[in-house]
This record gives structure tokens, C-alpha cells and sequence, in this order.
């Protein structure tokens, strides 16, 4: 399976998929609402999955016997171009640093482009922007969308900062991927790995941006709003879990 311009192995768990995450898609279809797309959000902190398991939900949506369309988009997206983020700076508790350097931060995204979009795919075929890993950049106007059923996946979705905020008004179903902190550093290690950093590198990166990520998400999310909570065990299985 592509998952951000990476080869990715997934080992498909039926059961999960036909038992708990379909019917998700099902009751975020059947919710009431104005607009003629239903938006699910997939939300957790960096590290756990989240753009995997929102390419296998609609993979298993499609594949039912009366297929049910789902788009997937990402927040990922909507990070401000990478040049951007090399010639600006951002003031932290080390002093102030490039953005580059803290990049997957909030501070790092383009939220007003998110929140503009969001509004707009409500009843339009808007072409979304895409994040790929290989170039390490955004690729503007690549993912147009058609399907009715949208699952939103991203860190941030519910973060109870200005700005942040009022993006889960658009959410008609909300998903919770969560994972031991220890897991999500040994996954994101190798994820930076995988894009071309160094292991001394990757660990650095870790520690001055990903590790800070994780703790902002899980401290300072509004997981009051989840429908659903998934965690993701050590051998890489999900199972239904709570907050």
C-alpha cells in the first residue's frame, strides 16, 4: 500500500475492520447534516498510524459488496512549504530556531488554508493539497475530491488552541488512534529513517520536535468530542479502547 509517496506492508485485521471500523463509517454517513459530505475525523499524535489506517478504511469501503465511496485527505497537506519554513523562525524555551527544525509543530501548518478547505469541500468537488515524504514537501492541488464520505486524518484536528479549535465543527464522527508514547518513538525514528536521516539524526529529530508533538497532542486536545478510541498494541494490532 502508498501511503505518503512510502511503500507501506499492512496486515489487514478483518475482524476490526468489518466489525468496528465500517459501522464507524456507516453512523458518520447516517448523522444528520446540511451539507452533502459527511467528514470523519482521524485524529492521534504523530507516529501511530493514522494515514495507514485511513488508506485501509477506504480500501475496505470499496471493496464491500455494495462499495460505499470514501476520500481520504490529510493535514499533512496543508504544512507550509518547506522553503517557508527554512527562512522563518520560531521563538522556543532553546531559543529562537528555523521551523524547519520543529517541523510537524502547529505552528508549522497553513490551519486558515485547512479550515478554508474544510469549509469548502462541504459541498464542492474541492482538489486538496498532499504531503509527500519522499521530497519532504507539499505538492499543491493533487487529491480532488468526489466521494460523500470524506475521513480527515492529522495530529491536530483537536487541538484546543486558537485557530484549531473550531475545525472539529466541521467533524460529523470523530476516530481517536492513540499508542504507548515508547511505541511512537521507536516508530518515528524509523519513519526518518526511512526518508533519508541518519539514526543519530532520526533521534534528534525525535527528541527537539516529534517527542514535543506527541505530549502537545495528548495534553492539549479536546478528546471530548471522540466517538471512537483505537489503540495500537506492540505487535502492531488495534483494538477498541477509552481515553
Amino acid at each position: 500500500m502508498l501511503v505518503n509517496g512510502l511503500e507501506v506492508e499492512v496486515d489487514v485485521d478483518r475482524r476490526l475492520v468489518e466489525e468496528t471500523l465500517l459501522p464507524a463509517l456507516d453512523e458518520a454517513a447516517a448523522r444528520p447534516r446540511t451539507s452533502r459530505r459527511a467528514f470523519v475525523f482521524l485524529v492521534g499524535p504523530p507516529g501511530v498510524g493514522k494515514s495507514t489506517l485511513a488508506a485501509v478504511l477506504a480500501d475496505a469501503s470499496a471493496a464491500r459488496p455494495t462499495p460505499t465511496a470514501v476520500d481520504v485527505v490529510g493535514i499533512d497537506g496543508f504544512h507550509l512549504p518547506q522553503r517557508h519554513l527554512e527562512s522563518h523562525h520560531l521563538r522556543t524555551s532553546r531559543g529562537t530556531v528555523p521551523l524547519s527544525s520543529v517541523k510537524g509543530a502547529p505552528e508549522t501548518f497553513d490551519v486558515e488554508g485547512l479550515a478554508q478547505h474544510l469549509a469548502a469541500s462541504a459541498d464542492q468537488d474541492v482538489v486538496w493539497p498532499t504531503y509527500d515524504r519522499r521530497v519532504h514537501d507539499v505538492v499543491a492541488g493533487t487529491h480532488p475530491l468526489s466521494a460523500d464520505l470524506v475521513v480527515v486524518e492529522g495530529n491536530w484536528l483537536l487541538l484546543d488552541e486558537p485557530g484549531w479549535r473550531d475545525l472539529a465543527d466541521h467533524a460529523h464522527y470523530v476516530v481517536l488512534l492513540t499508542a504507548d508514547p515508547a511505541l511512537l518513538r521507536d516508530r518515528l525514528v524509523e519513519r526518518k529513517v526511512r526518508g533519508g536521516l541518519s539514526p543519530a539524526q532520526a533521534e534528534d529529530f525525535y527528541e527537539r520536535s516529534d517527542r514535543l508533538n506527541v505530549q502537545r497532542v495528548m495534553g492539549s486536545s479536546d478528546f471530548s468530542k471522540v466517538d471512537l478510541t483505537l489503540v495500537v498494541q506492540a505487535d502492531g494490532s488495534i483494538q477498541q479502547g477509552e481515553m
